[in-house]
C-alpha cells in the first residue's frame, strides 16, 4: 500500500546536517527538523532514508510486500548481532511460522493466569531492594527497573540458570549490535560472547523442554519443530526487546510523572488511569526509536520516490510526535483522546510482548512503586542519564521519596533478590 497523494511524487530531500552523536543525547529536535524537511528524507550520516511522519511509518508497516523486514547489506545489523535473522527480520509466511508458537502464551488471559503472580512477586522483591538502598542513594533503573525486567523475562522464557545480571549483559550487547551503524568491532565481540553464552544454555534447555514441555516461551519454541538456529535467534531477540522496553517504560513513566505532578496526583487519585499513563509514556518517550525496512521495488512513500532495495529507517520515535497525527505532540498528557501510536510497531510485526509489558509495567511494577513509596519522585540532587536514539532510555535515574512511607503499603521485608 502506498500513499495516495494528489501531487506528483518528488525526489527525497537530503539532510546532510544530521549528526548521530547529537541524536544520542536528544533526538527530538533532529526529528522535528527532518519532518519539516519532508516525510521521507535521505540521511547520508546513517546511509538510509528516514521516514519520520506518522503517515509514512504506518504505510510502511501496512505493506510488507513493498517494505520488507528482511533487510540486507549494512542494514542487516540484527541478523549479524544474533547470528541469524529472527522473526522480526522476516516477512510472512516465514515470520508467522516463528511467531505463531508463542502467540497463545502472550495473550492477555494467559498472561494474567500464568505470569501475573510471578510479576507481582518479582516486583515486591526488587521494591524491597530499592527501599534498602534508601531515598538518598536509590537508582530506579539499576535497583528496580533493570533487574525486575530481567527477572520477569527469565521466568517467561524459562531460563532458570540465567541471572538478572546475565540478562542485562546479553541484552545490552545485542541492542548495541542492532544499532552498530559504525560497525564497531568491539560491539560485535560483545555480541559474539553473549550469543555463545546463550547457546550454552539452550544446548541443554531445548532437549529438556522437548521432553518436559511447560508454559514458558522457550518450551513453546522448542516444541514447535523450528530449527535450533531459529529458536536461538528468537530467544535472543526476546532477551533484547523483552528487557529494553519494560525497563525503559518503568523509568520513563516515573520520569514523566515527576515532571507533571498534577497528572501524577490525578492518577494516584484514580488508579483506572494507569493504562493511559503507560500508553502516553510509550508514545512520548518511545523506547524503540527506529527500525529498518528495505524496498522490494521502486515505489512512492508519502509522496516521495524511493528506488528498489532502498534502506529505510522507520523512525517511530519521530512519528509518535508528529503534529499531523497528535495534538500538542511534545506534551505529556494522560488525558489526551485515545488513539493509536507506533510505540510497539503495527501490522504483522506488532510487538508480540506488548500485553506482557502493559500488564507487568502498567498494572504492577509502576503502581506498586507509588503505592509503597509516598512522594516518589526523581531526585534532582543527583544527575540522570539518557542514551540512544535507535533504542532510547534512561541508563541512570536517581529517585527519592518521603522518609515516612505508609506502613500499610510498605514492601515485604522478607523479600530479597
Amino acid at each position: 500500500m502506498t500513499s495516495d497523494h494528489p501531487t506528483a511524487p518528488v525526489s527525497a530531500a537530503t539532510a546532510d546536517w544530521v549528526d548521530p552523536a547529537v541524536m544520542l543525547s536528544d533526538p527530538y529536535a533532529t526529528y522535528d527538523a527532518l519532518r519539516d524537511t519532508g516525510p521521507v528524507v535521505w540521511v547520508p550520516a546513517v546511509n538510509r532514508y528516514l521516514a519520520t511522519s506518522f503517515e509514512a511509518c504506518r504505510a510502511v508497516e501496512a505493506d510488507q510486500s513493498t517494505y520488507s523486514a528482511s533487510v540486507s547489506g549494512g542494514a542487516a545489523l540484527m541478523a549479524r548481532a544474533l547470528g541469524s535473522p529472527p522473526m522480526l527480520r522476516k516477512d510472512d509466511p516465514e515470520h508467522a511460522a516463528e511467531r505463531n508458537p508463542i502467540n497463545a502464551s502472550m495473550r492477555p488471559r494467559n498472561i494474567r493466569a500464568t505470569w501475573v503472580p510471578l510479576f507481582t512477586r518479582n516486583a515486591e522483591t526488587y521494591l524491597a531492594a530499592l527501599v534498602e538502598k534508601g531515598p538518598d542513594e536509590a537508582d530506579l533503573n539499576a535497583d528496580y527497573a533493570a533487574p525486575l525486567a530481567a527477572k520477569n523475562l527469565i521466568d517467561m522464557l524459562g531460563l532458570p540458570d540465567a541471572t538478572p545480571a546475565d540478562m542485562q549483559r546479553w541484552s545490552h550487547a545485542f541492542i548495541a549490535g542492532f544499532s552498530n551503524l559504525a560497525d564497531d568491532p568491539d560491539v560485535w565481540r560483545r555480541c559474539d560472547t553473549a550469543r555463545t553464552e546463550v547457546a550454552a544454555l539452550l544446548d541443554e534447555l531445548i532437549p529438556h523442554y522437548r521432553r518436559h514441555p511447560d508454559s514458558t516461551l522457550t518450551s513453546a519454541w522448542a516444541t514447535s519443530g523450528l530449527p535450533p538456529t531459529a529458536i536461538a535467534a528468537n530467544i535472543q531477540l526476546t532477551i533484547s526487546g523483552g528487557m529494553n522496553e519494560p525497563q525503559h517504560v518503568i523509568t520513563n513513566m516515573v520520569w514523566a510523572l515527576s515532571r507533571h505532578p498534577e497528572q501524577r496526583d490525578r492518577v494516584l487519585a484514580d488508579p483506572q488511569l494507569w493504562p493511559a499513563v503507560f500508553d502516553e509514556a510509550v508514545r512520548w518517550l518511545s523506547p524503540i526509536g527506529m527500525y529498518p525496512r528495505e524496498t522490494t521495488r521502486a515505489t512512492v512513500l508519502a509522496g516521495v520516490e524511493l528506488p528498489a532495495q532502498a534502506a529505510v529507517g522507520v523512525v517511530v520515535g519521530a512519528a509518535n510526535r508528529d503534529p499531523a497525527a497528535f495534538e500538542r505532540p511534545h506534551a505529556f498528557d494522560i488525558t489526551r483522546p485515545r488513539q493509536p501510536h507506533l510505540g510497539f510497531g503495527s501490522g504483522v510485526h506488532l510487538c508480540a510482548g506488548h500485553w506482557a509489558a502493559r500488564i507487568s509495567v502498567g498494572e504492577i511494577a509502576v503502581p506498586l512503586l507509588y503505592a509503597s513509596l509516598a512522594g516518589l519522585r526523581t531526585d534532582e540532587r543527583r544527575p540522570e542519564q539518557w542514551a540512544g536514539w535507535v533504542f532510547r532510555g534512561l541508563t541512570t535515574l536517581p529517585v527519592t521519596w518521603n522518609a515516612t512511607a505508609d506502613p500499610d503499603h510498605s514492601p515485604r521485608k522478607d523479600r530479597r533478590p
